[in-house]
């Protein structure tokens, strides 16, 4: 045999996609590569452990017999999966690290090779790797700008939203910029619920000014979750003298959150107080357009061809979140696997089964909930999003913001929306006052109650 390892599987791909169906060859074949060819053996590297099992079980045979028709004598095939890279590993891990700078603002020398990042930071968290849309633009727009200019333009900078849209990805993208431009800087990134399990290990243990030291001397501090700081008044103490410091010697701060600092009940006001100096941004659920394009990056990313029609199907099943569109593709590649059929439109049917039916629009969304209010008040949902103030529409409005964010989750903005485009301090407002008159008022809270079960039945 004269052909090399790469000529020789380049043939041998040619004649693979001649043979096999295009949505076969380019999930399963495409992607793979030759590592060499010696002794008998051609070796194949797959982009993981789940393609290599799939392409030897599904496909073994026919590559096999295509790599000896090319190179005209008896080949073994071997396919392995290439190592995981180490920016795969969970961004989950709560590891604190410090990057010393060789000075305290000089910038690196040209040419001095970067800055690895932190444990505790996913090198996969990026900027060019996040999909922007119009449900975070402005919070990309922010921290791009952070990055650039940390300290300088929006400090602190407060990314919030529901679970598994993206803040942490933005948040750790502004290091991951950071480290990339070789900008020497002292970088810290650690969940809140972290913070306060240190602080109460400091305070056992008699070490408490060594965690202040190790606190207060960052260039970037990444904060997530700080709903965790809730009800714990000495972390809440501890953290808010360490925000000063550091806010005070220019030092730029970044804080994620599932919900908007004025929404953090059991927060001290002087905290959320300093929360909202900079900049308060939300991260809200992607529309249709934007998880169609999520979802062809994550396939690109992983090699994995997904037919337009599937990306469709995903997309209209899965709404709440990033991380429920890349579940899905997993379940998918899982699925396809495990009943060793080709992963086509039948089969996403199929396995999105349990996700919900995309030809319906959901039953239970903020304007059914507003509407549904209404007609218990005897108002429209008109009426409810207009402007009136009297007491027949302001009552069953409050109402169906606190329904709203109780049952869906909606962010405040767009709740405000719903009813004619109100603020979000509007809507706060609206949704404490139903909470109070919950707690004393029996015969309201028996009707607000028989609503919330009415609304759960139509879910």
């Amino acid at each position: 045999m004269t052909l090399g390892p790469n000529d020789l599987w380049n043939s041998i791909l040619e004649q693979a996609r001649a043979g096999l169906p295009e949505q076969a060859f380019r999930t399963w074949i495409s992607s793979a590569r030759a590592v060499s060819c010696s002794g008998g053996v051609l070796h194949v590297a797959a982009t993981s452990r789940f393609h290599a099992e799939w392409l030897e079980d599904k496909y073994g045979a026919v590559v096999r017999e295509i790599a000896e028709r090319v190179a005209g004598e008896p080949l073994e095939l071997r396919i392995t999966s290439a190592d995981p890279p180490a920016d795969r590993l969970s961004p989950e891990i709560s590891v604190t690290r410090v990057v010393e700078p060789e000075h305290d603002s000089a910038p690196t020398a040209p040419g001095a090779p970067a800055m690895p990042p932190p444990p505790g930071l996913n090198a996969r968290y990026t900027f060019d790797r996040f999909i922007v849309g119009d449900n975070n633009r402005l919070a990309h727009a922010a921290a791009l700008a952070v990055a650039d200019r940390p300290a300088r333009t929006y400090n602190p900078l407060f990314l919030y939203g529901a679970t598994g849209l993206g803040k942490t990805h933005l948040m750790q993208a502004i290091a991951n910029r950071m480290l990339a431009a070789e900008r020497p800087a002292r970088i810290c990134y650690i969940p809140a619920e972290q913070f306060v399990n240190e602080m109460v290990t400091a305070i056992y243990e008699h070490s408490t000014d060594a965690f202040r030291a190790r606190y207060r001397s960052h260039d970037l501090l990444l904060v997530d979750d700080v709903q965790f700081l809730r009800r714990k008044e000495h972390t809440q103490e501890e953290f808010f003298h360490t925000f000063n410091v550091l806010y005070n010697a220019g030092r730029q701060i970044v804080l994620t959150s599932d919900r908007h600092p004025k929404e953090l009940e059991g927060l001290e006001e002087r905290l959320v107080s300093r929360f909202e100096w900079g900049l308060v941004a939300d991260v809200g659920r992607p529309d249709y357009e934007t998880r169609v394009a999520i979802l062809r990056k994550k396939a690109d990313e992983d090699r994995v061809f997904l037919a337009p029609e599937i990306l469709d199907l995903v997309a209209r099943c899965c709404t709440a979140s990033v991380r429920e569109l890349e579940g899905a593709i997993i379940k998918l590649l899982a699925f396809s696997s495990l009943t060793r059929r080709e992963l086509d439109i039948d089969l996403a049917h199929v396995a999105l089964a349990g996700l919900g039916d995309p030809k319906e629009p959901p039953l239970l969304n903020p304007a059914a909930i507003r509407d549904e209010v209404g007609k218990v008040w005897g108002v429209t949902g008109e009426a409810l999003a207009s402007g009136g103030r009297s007491r027949t529409v302001t009552e069953p409005r409050q109402v169906a913001m606190f329904l709203i964010r109780e049952l869906l989750d909606t962010p405040l903005k767009q709740i405000g929306r719903v009813f004619g485009g109100r603020d979000h301090s509007t809507v706060i407002h609206s949704i404490r006052k139903v909470e109070k008159r919950l707690d004393t008022d029996d015969a309201f809270r028996a009707q607000v109650e028989d609503l919330r079960a009415t609304l759960r039945k139509s879910a």
